[in-house]
């Protein structure tokens, strides 16, 4: 006789056990708010000393400190850095320059502001073939002010608490479920009172193609605005969060090891070296514009962020080789990871240091000076007539490319 199917019904799940099942499967993997915990477990490593840790540690909240920019103090004609390269490469208008033919371990004082004054004007800089250590880099990290340590990030196993570990390998792979891509644009830790200043960061190991990082300029995306809407966002200021992410650490099972909090920073902020006002939100932390209603704030922030995440003119794409180093200021500058490289290896190291209070136009003007349009300096220092109230004197047309 033929076996009779029965049906057993200790193993069919009851509706809240398929609803959990579901709530389970959504919480995955979302590289930029939860931290990448996984290790392949290769302790032979050339760099297993800077993996990720995660120790369980508790700091003070951030109070205010004093800052003082070294691009203030800097030559102007910056002729002690640019002298010492071979060349000077600038990447396009508006951001991104590489030099070459310096070795950063040698930078003396007067090369290290004058570093700053250049990042401070070109947004990022990038330099090759560098065997600058982390302490080296940590050495002029401070040069440029006090040091940022992260309060849900990995800092290495060697216990620098200074450093900030990027790392991922293949025991992980990020899930595009969990993300957009427009998320991952960011202003490093923009929610802190004082966030940072002229920031860097070195490849250690990273895939033989992909796992670039791509630089976008506030500078630019302020001159892009009519005059109109550029005062208009002037006068607002915007909350900035660090909520989710110590949320995502604690949801991977992480200690946050400082509270989050919540920061209102001007929308449009004045660099305190260059003048040049510049556009300060970014997708990853900030979350409203105070005093708006919703639907404005929404719109407002939607536009921005996919001016910043979008709009090519305003960015610069750098291609990591081994002992590769980024310098770029994070009070004028959003950049966004591609994350396309997995099942590589992507190690880096970052040091961040405290810039100053960002400072709103009106703030910088009560000082007696006057704030201004990154785009027309360049074009008045050209001898160029650029577009007045909006207008352009020569007629529109399209692009044949």
């Amino acid at each position: 006789m033929a076996p009779v199917a029965t049906h057993d019904n200790t193993s069919e799940p009851t509706q809240a056990e398929r609803i959990e099942a579901l709530k389970n499967d959504a919480q995955v993997f979302n590289p930029f708010y939860s931290p990448s915990i996984g290790d392949d477990g290769d302790d032979k490593y050339e760099f297993a000393q800077f993996k990720p840790s995660f120790p369980k540690l508790t700091w003070a909240p951030l109070k205010e400190i004093s800052v003082s920019d070294r691009g203030l103090v800097a030559d102007p004609t910056k002729k002690n850095l640019l002298g010492a390269a071979q060349k000077v490469r600038h990447l396009t208008p508006a951001i991104g320059t590489e030099l070459l033919g310096i070795d950063l371990r040698q930078l003396t004082g007067a090369q290290k502001d004058e570093l700053a004054l250049l990042v401070a004007e070109r947004g990022v800089v990038f330099f090759r073939d560098q065997e600058l250590d982390i302490h080296g880099q940590l050495n002029i990290a401070r040069h440029f002010g006090p040091l940022h340590k992260h309060a849900t990030t990995p800092i290495p196993r060697n216990g620098l608490e200074e450093v900030h570990v990027v790392y991922n390998d293949a025991s992980r792979r990020p899930d595009p479920a969990s993300f957009s891509k427009l998320e991952l644009w960011h202003t490093d830790v923009s929610y802190e009172i004082q966030p940072p200043s002229t920031t860097s960061l070195k490849i250690l190991t990273g895939p033989e193609f992909g796992g670039d990082t791509l630089w976008s300029s506030g500078y630019a995306l302020y001159s892009s605005f009519s005059p109109g809407f550029q005062k208009y966002l002037e006068g607002l200021t915007a909350v900035h969060s660090a909520v989710a992410q110590a949320d995502g650490s604690r949801a991977a099972g992480l200690h946050v090891r400082r509270e989050p909090v919540e920061t209102i920073h001007p929308v449009v902020r004045v660099h305190p070296v260059t003048g040049w006002k510049s556009i300060y939100v970014n997708p990853g932390f900030t979350r409203r514009i105070v005093g708006l209603p919703k639907a404005e704030s929404d719109a407002i922030l939607s536009l921005l962020f996919q001016q910043i995440s979008q709009n090519p003119d305003f960015q610069v794409r750098f291609k990591w080789e081994k002992n590769s180093i980024a310098f770029w200021d994070n009070r004028v500058v959003t950049h966004s990871a591609t994350f396309d490289f997995w099942p590589a290896t992507r190690h880096a190291l970052r040091a961040t240091p405290h810039g100053e209070k960002p400072i709103s136009v009106a703030d910088y003007e009560k000082q007696g000076k006057v704030a201004k349009d990154r785009q027309l300096e360049i074009w008045r220092q050209q001898g160029v007539d650029g577009p007045v109230n909006g207008t352009s004197a020569t007629k529109a047309r399209g692009y044949n490319d």
